[in-house]
């Protein structure tokens, strides 16, 4: 029996977008940095070292790409993964490459 691991077009095309901005190594980290939580961009900005310009590059990125949600807050962007099957991936990613064990 052959089972369909994804079966409409639309899933294979919005998964091929998702992995490729999340291909980068920044994105990875800030990704892993991220995880199941919300972080602003300043503790972004902070586990990740790099300049804040470039950090908002990468996560416009992967806002546009869906990856990520925004959420604004006074004068703050929170940022958080906005699927639960990316977050899944996440999750593996960060156990597998940053060493973090996935939660429950």
């Amino acid at each position: 029996m052959q089972i369909s691991l994804i079966e409409k077009q639309e899933h294979i095309e919005q998964a091929a977008r998702a992995l490729k901005s999340m291909s980068h190594p920044l994105r990875l980290k800030i990704l892993c940095v991220v995880g199941d939580q919300e972080a602003c961009v300043q503790e972004i900005v902070d586990a990740v070292g790099t300049s804040q310009s470039n950090i908002s590059q990468h996560l416009a990125i992967l806002r546009d790409k869906g990856v990520l949600l925004t959420r604004k807050d006074a004068n703050r962007v929170y940022y958080r993964v906005g699927d639960a099957r990316t977050l899944q991936l996440i999750g593996m990613m960060r156990e597998v490459f940053c060493g973090i064990p996935q939660r429950a």
